[in-house]
């Protein structure tokens, strides 16, 4: 049925211009992703930095500057820097589109 409504737009096409190649209607896929023939990529660097909790909804990391230099700062703020950080609630809902594009959490 769909092949003959486009044959028909073609032939319309057609007959009332010169040149029906270039007025063809487009079509966009609203196949999956295995059909489409590409996919979404994971952010790279909130991959190397979050990993995600047990539950799935909530993500974890290490903080930063834990890991040299560490003669000028003071054991208060060492121990401050080697705690884990845990996301927000907004955190959260960016980092599952830039780690889980196609996660079911």
């Amino acid at each position: 049925m769909f092949f003959i409504q486009l044959a028909r737009t073609v032939q319309s096409c057609s007959r009332s211009q010169p040149s029906a190649t270039a007025f063809l209607p487009r079509f966009f896929s609203v196949s999956s992703v295995a059909e489409a023939g590409y996919k979404m990529k994971s952010h790279s660097g909130a991959k190397k930095r979050w990993r995600s909790l047990a539950s799935g909804s909530d993500f974890k990391r290490g903080k930063a500057c834990h890991s040299h230099l560490n003669a000028s700062k003071n054991a208060a703020r060492k121990n401050r820097l080697s705690t884990t950080a845990y996301s927000t609630s907004a955190q959260s809902h960016k980092l599952k589109k830039l780690l889980l594009p196609y996660g079911s959490n």
